[in-house]
């Protein structure tokens, strides 16, 4: 039997006639950008959260550009974030023109480490970037004193994160200044194509990024500034509010799947350092689990062996961001950031998502078993 990764086509027949009834009320109204669905998924979106405001954009790639746009950020400025996330995180970045300061991670969470941030702090420094990576939230609260202390902004990567919780019950996106989610198709609330969204609690910030979002513009053809086209699309909108009436269900799937993945390799003697590290489930946090990951020192030796047994696995990430071709003009080298390099080294997500069955978790269960101890 084939275990896939994710099975998008099994969570779409589930829901196939309510998405295609949405998908023909849009297509009989004619109105495909900035309508009223994509209104109704910004209220829906930001109560989940628990912010005032949402701000439906094109990708949480520009999720994570306008932000920084709408908080001034450019050439001169540096930015904390990892070097352990996916390339938008810093090529957004870049991409206004400042620089990426690199923080390693702490290798339970995969997370920045903050207790590092506060010296790598300069006069420069505007903003910090935490990513909220797999599903887990950075640990926010030292990074908010950090902020306020020196007068920063925070800008939340939880593209991988809505619906995870701090262990200070804070929600994913809606701590910091900003916070970015993305509606990638991979995503635990994902569309038929790109998608994102920006939250805040700031009412002028978020006029702002409506603004920037349609060219910096605010009436047809006035343009007090340069912003770009980060609009979201009345299609995507229609699929995503189908599926957040879904996504507390789905969540507590994938928590569940975790749970019986930690236990029964724990039961079978499959922690420790020569066999698997398991993804730590935070006692009072909320982990999302928009994937599973564990490490492992035979990594490819295990995905190896996984791919014969059909059972399909993915690496997050094979390079971590500061040995990057493209950022060769920061300066680093290997060595570095040793955790996040240990982390590229080692991580393997393994199948989870909600529609995954207790056969095929078995399947992948009884296959990493057979790795490390022998049929």
């Amino acid at each position: 039997m084939n275990v896939p990764l994710l099975d998008l086509r099994a969570q779409y027949l589930a829901i196939r006639d309510e998405v295609r009834a949405a998908l023909d009320m849009v297509c009989e109204s004619q109105n495909f950008v900035l309508g009223p669905q994509v209104a109704a998924l910004e209220r829906e979106t930001a109560r989940y959260c628990g912010t005032s405001h949402a701000v439906g954009v094109s990708s949480g790639t520009d999720a994570l550009l306008s932000s920084l746009m709408a908080l001034g950020i450019g050439p001169g400025d540096e930015v904390i974030t990892t070097p352990y996330t996916f390339f938008a995180t810093a090529g957004s970045i870049v991409r206004t023109g400042a620089r990426p300061l690199f923080v390693d991670i702490d290798p339970a969470s995969f997370n920045l480490d903050s207790s590092q941030v506060e010296e790598r702090l300069t006069p420069r420094t505007r903003c910090l970037l935490p990513v909220h990576l797999f599903g887990r939230c950075a640990e926010m609260e030292p990074l908010l004193v950090l902020a306020a202390r020196h007068r920063l902004a925070i800008v939340e990567d939880a593209a991988q994160a809505i619906g995870a919780h701090t262990d200070e019950g804070g929600r994913a996106g809606g701590i910091g200044t900003l916070g970015c989610l993305s509606f990638y198709p991979t995503k635990n609330l994902g569309g038929f194509g790109d998608g994102g969204m920006v939250l805040t609690n700031n009412p002028e910030l978020a006029e702002l990024l409506r603004s920037l979002r349609q060219h910096g513009s605010e009436g047809r053809y006035d343009h007090p500034r340069v912003g770009g086209n980060f609009r979201l699309d009345e299609l995507q909108a229609a699929v995503l509010l189908v599926k957040l009436r879904h996504l507390e269900k789905w969540i507590e799937a994938r928590r569940a799947l975790a749970h019986r993945y930690n236990e029964t390799f724990r039961a079978l003697d499959l922690e420790g350092p020569d066999a698997l590290v398991l993804p730590e489930i935070p006692k009072a946090g909320r982990h999302v689990f928009n994937q599973y990951v564990v490490r492992t020192r035979q990594r490819d030796d295990l995905a190896r062996q996984l791919a014969t047994c059909e059972i399909v696995t993915a690496i997050y990430y094979p390079t971590p961001l500061h040995l990057q071709a493209c950022f060769t003009f920061l300066g680093h080298t290997e060595g570095d950031f040793p955790e996040a390099e240990r982390a590229a080294r080692e991580a393997l997500a393994l199948p989870v998502y909600p529609e995954l069955t207790e056969e095929m978790q078995d399947q992948v269960i009884r296959a990493v078993r057979s790795f490390f101890q022998g049929d």
